[in-house]
């Protein structure tokens, strides 16, 4: 296809993500979007297979989240959030906090979810010091989990996940665990926390599923597990819902359908519905009282310079409007059964160790990384935006996708699988 003039003039002034950039495909360029298609520069189409990152739960260009945004932005497309407030905003977090469970109600705006991650462990730490408890400065975070790629997220992901493990010798070294799986790793981690509680301001955790670490399923007792022993050790604890929340996994919030309410949750990625940055750390009503206070050097001192943007809070508004009615939820049902039938042939192929879905998530896993860059080619070519990453090919496709594009994408990884995806880890630097 011929490179349109803004690629070819651009190419050498942007630094992409996630990539070599001497040696990686070059990006396919998109002329715009609908539904759950990528419309390519040359007319293309492709089905998108993970939702722009995650994000585009309710499809791309949904006309009610656009006519909200238009009409924000005829009104007011920004204001600061210091000593101003604005309608969306204020209305965001009161929903937010309706709908979470339990006391999950004091709403802390940023741009992105690496950030809302690091407003979550700023807060952590200063409950702390708030209540005149010393020496909890660490964090507890699990082995197979990821949390951002800020410096303070870097230090609570996996040390070995490979993004990741170039700055070791520079980031805070924090406390690495296993998730409590079962009775014995249950054990193995409340013996840990009763040596080293006294330093650990919290526990960080994806509830459900370890997303960038490698697509990991868990059950709902290990959060449960989690809540108890944070309990018992006098620890806060963190879900990161970045990549679950919103019904990825069945339900609106994870944290709501494993029956554990943490005492901070962090929100980004399908907020907006895929329409504009934004993200939230939402602190339970204890956390929040440590910093309520006539002492001013008590307040959390943090301020990023976008948030709470109207413009993204009016997309989050009209996003939570579409799932009110509650259709979603057939959605990703409808979902989870077309990836697990689609997805279960790659089961007895060469390379392949597992295939599992969790709600509208469907992973197929190998033996080794696999050449993330390559396969992505090989998927537009039969149509579809698939992007593996280290030893898995994964779909998260947009709740409104049709039975066809579902076969498309499942389609595609089966046949894509059964002529030997299992390729050379060389250029697989390409994570999520």
């Amino acid at each position: 296809m011929t490179e349109p003039e803004w690629l070819a003039n651009g190419a050498r002034h942007v630094w992409r993500p996630y990539c070599q950039m001497k040696t990686a495909p070059a990006p396919l360029p998109v002329a715009r979007t609908e539904g759950a298609r990528l419309i390519l520069a040359d007319g293309r189409e492709l089905v998108d297979g993970i939702s722009s990152w995650w994000t585009a739960c309710h499809g791309y260009n949904h006309p009610h989240i656009r006519a909200a945004v238009q009409a924000q932005l005829e009104a007011a497309p920004h204001v600061m959030f210091g000593g101003l407030a604005h309608e969306p905003a204020y209305r965001l977090a009161a929903r937010l906090a309706a709908l979470l469970p339990g006391d999950l109600e004091h709403v802390f705006f940023a741009e992105s979810g690496s950030v809302s991650v690091e407003i979550a462990m700023k807060m952590a730490l200063q409950f702390w010091i708030n209540r005149g408890v010393a020496g909890k400065s660490n964090f507890l975070a699990f082995l197979g989990g990821y949390h951002g790629d800020t410096l303070g997220t870097m230090a609570v992901c996996d040390p070995e996940e490979g993004m990741h493990a170039l700055f070791a010798g520079v980031l805070p070294q924090q406390i690495m665990a296993r998730l409590p799986v079962d009775a014995a790793s249950e054990a193995a981690l409340d013996a840990l926390l009763a040596a080293r509680a006294p330093e650990i301001a919290a526990m960080l955790v994806e509830p459900r599923i370890q997303g960038a670490g490698g697509m990991i399923f868990h059950d709902d007792e290990v959060l449960r597990r989690l809540r108890r022993l944070a309990d018992r050790h006098q620890v806060l604890l963190i879900f990161d819902e970045i990549f679950v929340g919103f019904g990825r996994t069945g339900d609106l919030f994870a944290c709501e359908g494993a029956g554990a309410v943490p005492d901070i949750l962090t929100l980004s990625k399908a907020l907006t519905g895929g329409t504009l940055p934004l993200s939230a750390a939402v602190a339970s009503r204890r956390v929040f009282e440590a910093f309520w206070s006539d002492d001013p050097g008590a307040a959390l001192m943090h301020g990023p310079t976008y948030m709470a943007n109207p413009l993204a809070c009016a997309a989050a508004n009209a996003s939570l409007d579409l799932f009110e009615d509650g259709r979603w939820r057939a959605k990703v049902t409808r979902i989870a059964a077309a990836l697990a039938e689609g997805l279960e042939p790659c089961r007895d192929d060469a390379g392949v160790v597992d295939v599992r879905v969790r709600g509208a998530v469907g992973v197929v896993e190998f033996e080794r990384a696999l050449n993330a860059g390559t396969l992505s080619q090989r998927f537009a070519a039969a149509g579809c935006w698939i992007r593996p990453m280290g030893k898995v090919i994964y779909l998260a496709p947009p709740y409104v996708s049709s039975g066809g594009d579902l076969e498309r994408l499942t389609g595609a990884v089966a046949k894509v699988v059964r002529e030997g995806a299992l390729a050379s880890a060389a250029g697989a630097v390409e994570a999520v």
